[in-house]
């Protein structure tokens, strides 16, 4: 099975096993010695524009976890960011999201995407679901392995 087929399938479980409205894979793409992040595979969108979002390193949801390497939760958007800042975060505003949960996807050491899950109502993102989500990382996806860089 090629990777394509694989991550697309792999997300679709993924979100089934979560009960999100949508689960979303960014993988990071190489541009000019800058690294950037896009939108590739999601599942349950209601938006086909936020695919064509680029998103630096640190900007947006997946920017801010991917330079961070850790996850994020976000019970409640209206929480975390007012309208006038949501501009900032587009699968936010473009997917309508009221909740999210968010971690680094590894491979050989180092952070190369993330993989979000959220509801378009508040307070669905629970620490365990996060949880649950970290797990399903570290499982492997596609051919990424999961694997951080240890440190002793």
């Amino acid at each position: 099975m090629e990777y394509i087929e694989e991550y697309q399938l792999q997300i679709e479980k993924f979100r089934e096993a979560l009960g999100c409205d949508i689960m979303a894979l960014a993988l990071v793409q190489p541009a000019e010695n800058l690294y950037v992040l896009k939108w590739q595979y999601i599942s349950g969108n209601i938006s086909e524009r936020i695919k064509k979002v680029v998103l630096q390193s640190g900007k947006g949801i997946a920017g801010g976890v991917f330079k961070s390497g850790k996850p994020l939760m976000v019970p409640n958007v209206s929480e975390f960011a007012s309208k006038d800042d949501l501009f900032n975060y587009p699968i936010l505003r473009l997917e309508k999201l009221q909740s999210v949960g968010a971690t680094p996807l590894w491979h050989s050491g180092r952070v190369v995407g993330v993989l979000l899950g959220g509801y378009r109502e508040s307070n669905l993102m629970t620490t365990e679901k996060l949880q649950l989500l970290i797990s399903m990382s570290k499982s492997g996806l596609g051919k990424l392995d999961g694997k951080e860089l240890l440190r002793n």
